[in-house]
C-alpha cells in the first residue's frame, strides 16, 4: 500500500479513511479475537488496568490515567502505538498530516484543487504518530494550539487577517496521532480551558480567525492524585470531557514486582555473569518498596515508585561488582551486608513525613531494610518470640550462646569471599539451622541464608549489630550492652 504515490492511485486502490479512534478500536478487536498479546511488557495490570483500558479504546474515549508515580502510566500510553495501522497516507508537505481523502487544512485543499488525482501523497509510519508533552506552568496556548506568525506573514506578504499566517502548535501537528499530556494538573487552568473544544467538538480556535479544523486525535492524559492538592487540579469541565478515567496501582505481589524490576534494570552481561544474586536477596529487595509504602516515616500519598527497586537492584549488583574487582575474583555472590550499597537508591525515592525527616533519610532506609527482614524471617525459619522462658531452649539458643562464648565477629564490607565464608562457617549452629529448616535451599544461597539468620536475630533483639567505618560488628546482645556501659 505504501508504494502508492498519488491521490488517484490511492482512490483506485480502494483505500478507506477512518478516524484514529476507529483505527485503534478495529486493531484492538482483531488482537482480542485472535488472542494476540496486548500491552506486552506491562505486568500486574492484567486483571485491573488493562481490561479498563481496552474498554475505553473500544468505546472511542479520550483517556486519563490516574495514579501515583512509577505506575507505568506513560508506558501504557506508548504501548497504544502498537494498535495503530502500520502506515497511513497524508498529503505531501502538510504540517498537520492531512488525510488525502478528507483534507482539513487550507494548504491541503489548495494542493488537491490544483493537482487533482496527481496530488502527491506520502506515508506516515505508526512510530511517528506519537506526541508527548509534559505539562509545566510555562506552557502556553500558542505552544499547544498555535498563534499568528509575523515572520510568515512578512515572507508571504500576507495580511494578519489571512489564515495562512497561522503557525500551528503541537496539537494540530499531532492530527491523526496519539497525543499524551503528562501531569495534566500542572497545566494552568486557562490552558486547560483551551482543550475544551478539541475534546468535545474536535476543532481549534486561534486568535480571532473563523477557523474550524475537526482534528482527528486520541488524547491520553496522565495525572498524579497528589497533584490535585499540592500543585494544581484538573478543571471540572475538562474532566467531564474525558471519556474514561483509569486508576493505576503498584505491583500487588513480590513475584510481579520482581518481573518488573528484572525487566527494567539496566544490567550488562559482564555484571550479570560476575555477580550471582540469590532468590531471597531479590525478594528482600522488592519487600523494601512494599515496606516503604506502609512505613510511618514515608508519605504514602506521594507514593513509592517502582524505580526504587530497579535502581536498588542496579546498586546492589554494583556493590558486589566493586568488591569483586578489588579482590580480583571472577565470580562473587551478593551478601546481605551489600544492601548498605542501596541506601542512595532509597533516599532519593521516598518523600518523608516530619517524623522521617527527624530520623534522617539514611536511617529510614535502614529501618525499611530491617522491616523487610522481619517480614520475611518467619517464612524461612521458626518465629522468634519476644518473651521466652529463661531456661527454655529455642532453635536459636546454640547460635546465641556461640556469640556469648566467642564475643562475636567483624564482617568487613570488602573482605574476600574466602574470608567471608570462613567467618560464617565458624558459626556451626547456622549450618544446623539451615539443614533443618531450609534443606532444599541452593548451595549457592547457603551463605546468604546464614547472614540472613544473623540479621534476623538482630532485628528480633537477640543479637546486636553495630556499623563500623569499614563493616559490621555482630555481638551477643548483653555483652554489647555491658561493653557500652
Amino acid at each position: 500500500m505504501n508504494n502508492i504515490n498519488t491521490l488517484g492511485e490511492l482512490i483506485q486502490s480502494g483505500y478507506q479513511s477512518k478516524s484514529i479512534k476507529d483505527e485503534l478500536r478495529q486493531n484492538l478487536r482483531e488482537k482480542i479475537k485472535t488472542g494476540k498479546p496486548i500491552f506486552e511488557g506491562v505486568h500486574g495490570f492484567e486483571n485491573t488496568v488493562i481490561p479498563e483500558l481496552e474498554r475505553a479504546i473500544l468505546s472511542r474515549h479520550n483517556i486519563n490515567l490516574l495514579g501515583l508515580r512509577g505506575q507505568a502510566k506513560t508506558r501504557l500510553a506508548r504501548k497504544m502505538i502498537e494498535l495503530l495501522d502500520e502506515y497511513i497516507p497524508f498529503v505531501t508537505g502538510s504540517e498537520i498530516n492531512d488525510d488525502p481523502l478528507k483534507p482539513i487544512s487550507r494548504f491541503a485543499k489548495d494542493v488537491i484543487a490544483a493537482n487533482g488525482d496527481e496530488t502527491p501523497i506520502s506515508w506516515l509510519h505508526r512510530s511517528e504518530r506519537f506526541f508527548e508533552k509534559l505539562a509545566t506552568p510555562d506552557v502556553t496556548v500558542a505552544d499547544l494550539i498555535g498563534d499568528v506568525d509575523p515572520i510568515k506573514a512578512a515572507n508571504l506578504k500576507l495580511s494578519y487577517a489571512d489564515d495562512r499566517v497561522i503557525h500551528f502548535g503541537m496539537i494540530p501537528r499531532a492530527n491523526r496521532c496519539i497525543f499524551v499530556i503528562n501531569e495534566l494538573p500542572d497545566l494552568q487552568a486557562r490552558i486547560q480551558v483551551a482543550l475544551f473544544n478539541i475534546l468535545q467538538e474536535g476543532d481549534i480556535q486561534i486568535r480571532g480567525f473563523k477557523l474550524r479544523m475537526p482534528l482527528d486525535m486520541q488524547f491520553v492524559f496522565t495525572a498524579n492524585p497528589e497533584d490535585y492538592t499540592n500543585r494544581g487540579s484538573i478543571v471540572t469541565p475538562l474532566k467531564d470531557r474525558i471519556g474514561s478515567q483509569i486508576l493505576t496501582h503498584y505491583p500487588e505481589t513480590i513475584k510481579i514486582a520482581r518481573i518488573i524490576t528484572e525487566q527494567e534494570a539496566n544490567l550488562d552481561e559482564v555484571q550479570s555473569d560476575l555477580v550471582y544474586v540469590p532468590s531471597l536477596a531479590r525478594d528482600l529487595l522488592e519487600q523494601i518498596s512494599f515496606e516503604a509504602r506502609e512505613s510511618e516515616f514515608v508519605d504514602n500519598k506521594s507514593g513509592v515508585s517502582a524505580r526504587l527497586s530497579i535502581t536498588a537492584l542496579e546498586n546492589l549488583l554494583s556493590t558486589a561488582e566493586r568488591r569483586a574487582l578489588k579482590s580480583g575474583v571472577d565470580k562473587t555472590s551478593v551478601r546481605l551486608s551489600d544492601f548498605m550499597g542501596i541506601i542512595p537508591s532509597i533516599t532519593g525515592k521516598v518523600e518523608l513525613v516530619y517524623e522521617g525527616e527527624q530520623e534522617g533519610a539514611a536511617i529510614v532506609a535502614q529501618h525499611l531494610m530491617g522491616d523487610a527482614i522481619r517480614t520475611f524471617f518467619p517464612g524461612y525459619f521458626p518465629k522468634i518470640e519476644k518473651l521466652e522462658k529463661q531456661e527454655e531452649k529455642t532453635p536459636y539458643s546454640d547460635t546465641i550462646e556461640w556469640f556469648f562464648a566467642e564475643s562475636g565477629f567483624e564482617l568487613l564490607d570488602d573482605c574476600s569471599d574466602e574470608d567471608y565464608k570462613t567467618i560464617l562457617d565458624s558459626i556451626a549452629p547456622l549450618d544446623i539451622l539451615i539443614k533443618k529448616y531450609q534443606p532444599q535451599s541452593e548451595e549457592e544461597d547457603r551463605y546468604f541464608m546464614k547472614e540472613f539468620i544473623l540479621w534476623g536475630l538482630v532485628e528480633f533483639k537477640k543479637l546486636s549489630k553495630d556499623r563500623m567505618t569499614e563493616g559490621y560488628q555482630f555481638k551477643d546482645l548483653y555483652g554489647s550492652y555491658i561493653s557500652k556501659l
